[in-house]
């Protein structure tokens, strides 16, 4: 049986702060199976949340631009980002949707002599790992199970929303993503702001960092609260850049300290299907590199 192919969109945070989210991400597809094709020209997605917000016809024909590569290579896209995925999931629906869109967009496209023909399935890690790969698959996979490590998860906001057109779960009761890390073996620890936004999004990073920290301070309190977590796992590198950086920046504007190792999904199956850390540089998250305290994976003996 051949494998299944598809075509790897990096987008921008994981290739220039989280490398180790694209080497994890290989390691972990190769294990299942499972063929990630480079993506030659993809662009900045580009974000959702600002260029969809001023010009949505400038939006959608530089997301269109980016389906039109895997259109052409006939394979369909993934992506390890939230951000990335609304945005090429999103601009592909619109488009196939609103036809006076489509027909502005791709006059510009005309200029560089592509054309969006709405034939390309946009997916996220998850919804291979979970449905081309499936459980089964990734539980055979596991050699070293992360029993002992408490863990609690933050979702993001764009990969299950809008819930009823992207119908990947139940975003008020979401259950994929927690049963793909749970096959870890790690300990899933429940809290109450699991939904809440980890503070980035929204350009809310970018406006106000200070309004943006107490979203991430609020969800580690909370996390504190249920019994407090080991490691923090999200499906999003920008999610992961909020709250590994975010603790460092936490201490420096608030004056106090969080101890929260934060791991990709892809990174969480890359331990379990016992890679070793130095092989997919986990070591370079900022936890590692800024905090002067002993990382929770190290003192758990899940760091070599």
């Amino acid at each position: 049986m051949a494998k299944p192919k598809f075509f790897h969109f990096l987008g921008c945070i994981i290739p220039h702060r989280y490398p180790s989210i694209e080497k994890a991400a290989k390691l972990v597809f190769e294990d299942l199976g499972i063929e990630l094709l480079d993506m030659v020209g993809a662009t900045c997605c580009p974000a959702p949340g600002v260029f969809g917000s001023f010009d949505r016809v400038t939006w959608a024909t530089i997301s269109a631009r980016n389906l039109t590569i895997a259109e052409e290579g006939g394979a369909p896209i993934t992506t390890g980002c939230n951000g990335c995925f609304a945005s090429l999931w999103d601009s592909a629906h619109e488009l196939k949707e609103d036809e006076e869109l489509r027909k502005r967009v791709n006059e510009n496209l005309a200029e560089i002599g592509r054309e969006f023909k709405g034939t390309v399935e946009v997916t996220h890690y998850v919804d291979v790992l979970v449905y081309t790969a499936g459980f089964d698959k990734i539980r055979k996979k596991i050699v070293r199970p992360l029993s002992g490590v408490r863990m609690a998860l933050h979702p993001g906001c764009h990969w299950m929303r809008p819930r009823a057109l992207k119908q990947k779960d139940d975003s008020e009761r979401p259950r994929i993503f927690r049963e793909l890390c749970e096959t870890s073996g790690a300990e899933y620890v429940p809290y109450r702001d699991e939904l809440i936004c980890c503070g980035a999004g929204g350009a809310v990073r970018t406006a106000d960092i200070k309004v943006s920290l107490d979203f991430t301070r609020q969800k580690f309190d909370s996390i504190n609260k249920a019994g407090g977590a080991d490691i923090i796992v999200t499906p999003c590198p920008f999610c992961e850049l909020q709250l590994d950086l975010g603790q460092v920046e936490i201490q420096k504007h608030f004056g106090i300290e969080y101890q929260f190792d934060v791991l990709h999904v892809v990174e969480l199956l890359a331990l379990a299907f016992g890679h070793d850390p130095d092989e997919f540089g986990l070591k370079t998250h900022l936890q590692y590199m800024q905090r002067k305290s002993e990382p929770a994976l190290d003192r758990l003996g899940l760091s070599a």
